[in-house]
């Protein structure tokens, strides 16, 4: 069984053309940290990382973040290491875009993913938020501050106006304590504060994380984690307490994200996490609708990225009996 070590597994992902961050060896470490199992497999050029999450009775689920292209060549090797591990079913979430016109799966970069019909089923469940805005970062600083919406570029600069500073910044204590109040604010779920140590401490040393803060009169306003692999940035954790929100802290704090994107060579940023609504209603509702993500939406489309849908997850099912209680406690049974 071609199932590698963690050093291996960072090899492999080095030599890949543009991988996605949930397929680093360090996420796996870092989810191995809070109760997750890891196996990586590697066969010829091929490659998966999987996750398992431990169920009563020693069973588990299975979840595969955005693997690689050319999972699909593996599927007698993950079923062996899934059944291995009992796991009930095998979650996969492509890394491409939905495109419902074609049958087969676009990925962002690189070849077409195909995958036989009779190996997965299509899930009525994502992990990760489906919908997101993918900001370019081709082009000049002046180029991209042109493609954003007129009055999230005025808010970018009337920041620097009124002397709002980022910077990068080091207090994980600090950063979990906004993360809290903005958990709070907004009614979102918060890591643990050992859990963003965790994360800063696999991914800072090797320049691919930062946390930035946004400061007024060396008052943190504003901060946020973004990490950088290959082209691609994402923006996946960030907060903001309610002090000085006329300075805008939160405007410049996402250039300047951009920018240290830019900078590792990204050419797009993923702002991570919208309703899960076609564009024609998230532009006729956001001015009306306050819940769920949807104030998120009406800050992070300002910044003039395109709005993309994620390929639907896919279930590989082992236990068919168990899956079925799996999809009647999600609601979600057919």
């Amino acid at each position: 069984m071609p199932q590698v070590s963690f050093e291996t597994w960072k090899e492999f992902i080095a030599c890949q053309p543009n991988p996605h961050i949930l397929q680093t060896a360090e996420w796996g470490e870092l989810k191995r940290a809070f109760g997750w199992n890891v196996e990586r497999i590697i066969s010829g050029e091929s490659g998966i990382q999987i996750l398992f999450r431990k169920l009563p009775l020693g069973f588990t689920v299975a979840y595969a973040p955005k693997p690689v292209s050319g999972f699909e060549k593996l599927l007698p090797e993950i079923d062996s290491v899934c059944r291995k591990q009992r796991a009930v079913f095998l979650k996969i979430e492509p890394d491409c875009w939905d495109d419902s016109a074609s049958p087969t799966l676009h990925p962002q970069r690189g070849a077409s993913v195909r995958i036989p019909h009779s190996a997965f089923r299509i899930s009525p469940h994502n992990i990760q938020p489906p919908r997101t805005v993918i900001v370019s970062l081709e082009g000049s600083e002046d180029e991209i501050l042109g493609r954003m919406k007129q009055k999230c570029r005025y808010n970018v600069r009337l920041a620097e106006k009124k002397e709002v500073t980022v910077r990068a910044w080091d207090d994980l204590d600090g950063f979990h304590r906004l993360m809290e109040v903005t958990g709070g604010r907004d009614g979102f779920g918060v890591h643990s504060l050992a859990y963003y140590k965790k994360a800063y401490e696999l991914f800072h040393p090797g320049g691919v994380a930062e946390i930035l803060v946004a400061e007024f009169d060396s008052r943190p306003l504003a901060a946020l984690m973004v990490f950088a692999l290959g082209g691609r940035a994402y923006y996946l954790y960030g907060a903001s307490t309610d002090e000085e929100r006329n300075r805008m802290p939160t405007y410049l704090l996402q250039w300047r994200a951009m920018q240290w994107a830019k900078e590792r060579g990204c050419t797009e940023y993923d702002l991570w996490g919208l309703p899960d609504e076609a564009e024609e209603t998230l532009e006729a509702q956001f001015e009306s609708r306050s819940d769920g993500l949807w104030g998120v939406y009406r800050f992070k489309r300002g910044f003039g990225g395109q709005v993309k849908r994620a390929a639907q997850a896919l279930d590989r099912v082992y236990m068919p009996l168990l899956y079925w209680i799996y999809l009647k406690r999600m609601g979600k049974q057919d």
